[in-house]
């Protein structure tokens, strides 16, 4: 760090008796107060480079020995005006970075300037502030923390703004002409835990180029805000700088914030401290946001939702979350379920499912996919390859498609993502079923690749809310798309008593018709179900016999309606018998209890229960996991 000295006498300041003299062989004849300390001074050393006290002195009338001259609000206190002091009576002081804002401000108050003497202290002054404290990182740093104490002083001489354009101007010049050994931050930043402290991390900035990010994040948030926007406005910085950097102050100055401080932040809202700390991470929060780049990627989704679980406990504006949610509905693939955890504070459910409803919505709205699941046939795309070839459509064409496929699979993995939020929001008692059905809901259909974990989320929920009516259940149960089930989750589902009868007959059926079609073994289907799978209640003409006959053709037609030309479709009667609800219910109950849910387990061909018990357990002691 620089430092520069002027003057050579020794230091001959005393005090005696609380006031503040000068060991001279002349008495005293100049008393200056200064914030209620004394100074027993000369007129000649001082008056002779101090415009202000000339003038003073020329108002004020004499007393007998000394003239009193009263200097309230001096800029800097005592430290600074005793600076000046010495320097005018040529006692040697030391300027660095730490003390150049007082100083300078003290000697623009007392009027030191050339006209009472050349090379007075403001020249010097000037002169080392620009030659060697602007030209140093360190030193720039250090003098614009040191304005916030002087604020208004510093802004009208035009020490802060001079600050700013020089941090600026070095962020953006080659990391190798800058003198990075005084760069580094005296704090260690290795334990910074920040929102569960996944985002922390050390660099070094001897050999990356974001060596600034650290450094400049000592500054408060005003001096950071305008810094940032300098460096913006100066020249153009990679936007993944600029979000780190972000992502570093962040770090810094927000309190960590993990699942568990809602009822922490809900004890210290009443205290009028904790009031106002909140308002200034508030403000910092809004003026984070404030700055990141609009270039998708520019920072994580992981750090996004944090600053979203942040905003939604500080309760910062609308219009800050809002934008925080649309910048995550931009990446949402990128996210991990604990991430879309966030706090409720507004009702009484233990996350904020609204939130994450509107960051699904956003990620819908980003236009990138397909209406539809991509075409399978490789013989379609080359024949639309060739229509739009004669069309003499270029290669935009292709780039288009590739957009289009890569944002089907980030729909695969939000969707992958869904299930898995579902999961751990479902074993909220106070969640309504409404909201469960909207967050399934929220991704296409064609997205599911499979409905394992969907339906691994719908029987933590009914485990959950037991209250549920019948109705209720059969409403839950219609996001989930049988066809879509594994062995293993078909297996449970079959024996699972919490599940509507529907569903269990859904998922025999279409085992039945999945292993016939496939050419594995169909075990003896017990009397109670057989009946149920038989066409026009004939129990001597099994469901295999129809799904023998259709072997060959694609799993939508054996599963659908439309695909039976027959009116004696065996499958036409067994969906028409499903589709009346509540007469089959009514019917069944009786004839189908839960031993027959035990015994339907036999419809699937060599399940592996071994491995199973490991993925679905059945046993209480294993539910109570969910």
């Amino acid at each position: 760090m620089k430092f520069m000295k002027l003057g050579s006498r020794p230091d001959t300041f005393y005090t005696t008796e609380a006031v503040r003299a000068v060991s001279s062989e002349v008495s005293s004849d100049l008393i200056v107060q200064v914030q209620g300390s004394r100074y027993l001074l000369h007129k000649f050393p001082l008056l002779s480079r101090c415009l202000l006290l000339q003038r003073l002195c020329s108002e004020t009338p004499e007393t007998k020995h000394h003239q009193i001259v009263q200097l309230p609000d001096f800029p800097g206190g005592i430290e600074a005006f005793e600076l000046c002091a010495k320097f005018c009576y040529g006692i040697t002081i030391t300027l660095s970075a730490h003390n150049i804002v007082s100083a300078r401000c003290a000697a623009e108050y007392l009027q030191m300037t050339d006209e009472a003497e050349k090379g007075n202290l403001i020249y010097k002054i000037e002169v080392f502030f620009n030659s060697c404290i602007l030209n140093g990182w360190r030193d720039s740093i250090v003098t614009l923390q040191s304005t916030k104490s002087l604020q208004s002083w510093s802004e009208e001489l035009g020490i802060t703004s001079r600050c700013i354009e020089a941090i600026a101007s070095k962020v953006l010049a080659n990391p190798s002409r800058v003198n990075l050994s005084n760069s580094c931050s005296r704090r260690g930043r290795d334990d910074i835990s920040w929102c569960n402290g996944s985002e922390s991390q050390r660099h070094d900035k001897h050999v990356t180029k974001g060596w600034w990010a650290e450094d400049i994040a000592e500054l408060g948030i005003d001096l950071y805000w305008r810094t940032m926007i300098a460096i913006k406005s100066v020249g153009k910085p990679p936007s993944n700088l600029i979000g780190e950097a972000l992502r570093i102050y962040a770090s810094r100055w927000l309190p960590n914030i993990s699942k568990d401080s809602n009822n922490a932040n809900r004890m210290e809202s009443d205290s009028d401290s904790a009031g106002k700390i909140n308002s200034k991470h508030r403000l910092l929060l809004e003026t984070i946001t404030s700055l990141l780049p609009p270039e998708k990627g520019a920072v994580s989704c992981s750090f996004l939702l944090k600053l979203l679980k942040a905003a939604n406990i500080l309760n910062t504006s609308n219009p800050s979350k809002m934008e925080l949610a649309r910048r995550v509905g931009i990446q949402l693939e990128e996210a991990k379920v604990s991430d879309l955890l966030i706090p409720s504070l507004s009702s009484d459910m233990v996350y904020d499912v609204d939130m994450v409803l509107n960051i699904l919505e956003q990620f819908m709205l980003q236009g990138q996919s397909p209406p539809t699941s991509p075409v399978r046939s490789k013989g379609g795309f080359e024949r639309r390859r060739r229509s739009r070839s004669e069309e003499k459509v270029d290669s935009e064409f292709q780039e288009s498609r590739r957009s289009s496929s890569a944002s089907h699979s980030s729909k695969i993995k939000v969707a992958k993502l869904v299930d898995g939020f579902l999961q751990e929001i479902a074993h909220d008692r106070n969640l309504p079923m409404s909201k469960f059905i909207a967050v399934a809901e929220a991704v296409p259909e064609f997205a599911r690749l499979d409905h394992d974990d969907l339906y691994r989320a719908i029987d933590i929920y009914l485990k959950a809310h037991p209250d549920l009516n019948k109705s209720e259940r059969k409403n839950l149960c219609r996001i989930l798309d049988c066809k879509k089930l594994s062995m293993e989750a078909c297996t449970h589902a079959a024996q699972n008593e919490r599940l509507p009868l529907r569903v269990v007959v859904q998922v025999l059926f279409f085992e039945q018709a999945r292993a016939t079609t496939s050419g594995g073994r169909v075990t003896d289907i017990p009397s109670n179900i057989r009946a149920l799978l038989t066409a026009n209640g004939d129990p001597r003409r099994p469901m295999t016999a129809s799904f023998s006959a259709n072997a060959t053709g694609p799993a939508e037609d054996q599963w659908s309606i439309s695909g039976q030309k027959s009116p004696t479709s065996r499958i036409s009667t067994l969906r028409m018998k499903l589709a009346e609800d509540d007469e089959l219910d009514e019917s069944l109950a009786d004839r189908i209890g839960s031993s027959s849910r035990a015994k339907a387990s036999c419809l699937l061909p060599g399940r592996p229960k071994g491995m199973f018990s490991k993925l679905w357990p059945i046993s209480r002691s294993a539910s109570q996991r969910h």
